[in-house]
């Protein structure tokens, strides 16, 4: 049987957009993330050294809404809040997931303006 391979963390995460300028002002000016470059179709961003790829999909076969990705925050009520006033479409407010031995997991859920879900997380202790 072969080894597995190692795979050590997550590098790019692909997010389909159907506007590429509107996207890049989306994720640059309501999320404020860092834009790294953009060549034709593709805009590339930095989240804590993952790199999100935007990309208008090439045929029906990629033409699909985004995985939920949960972005990490420290002041949930505070990043949630500047998420609302640069225009992210609320989903859900901020709200205890779950209590666990050491912190509760709060979340609250938003979508960028090609609909694709998304989440602000934290771990309260």
């Amino acid at each position: 049987m072969a080894e597995p391979a190692e795979i050590r963390s997550v590098g790019q995460i692909a997010i389909n957009v159907k506007d590429i300028e509107r996207a890049v002002a989306f994720y640059r000016d309501v999320l404020g993330l860092p834009f790294l470059f953009q060549a034709g179709n593709l805009a590339f961003f930095d989240c804590g050294g993952v790199r999100l790829m935007l990309d208008i999909a090439e045929d029906e076969r990629f033409d699909h809404p985004a995985s939920c990705v949960y972005y990490r925050v420290d002041d949930l009520a505070a990043a949630f809040e500047r998420l609302k006033e640069r225009g992210a479409v609320v989903e859900s407010e901020p709200h205890m997931i779950a209590k666990m031995p050491d912190h509760e997991l709060w979340m609250a859920f938003f979508r960028d303006p090609d609909e694709n879900f998304f989440a602000l997380m934290s771990e309260v202790r």
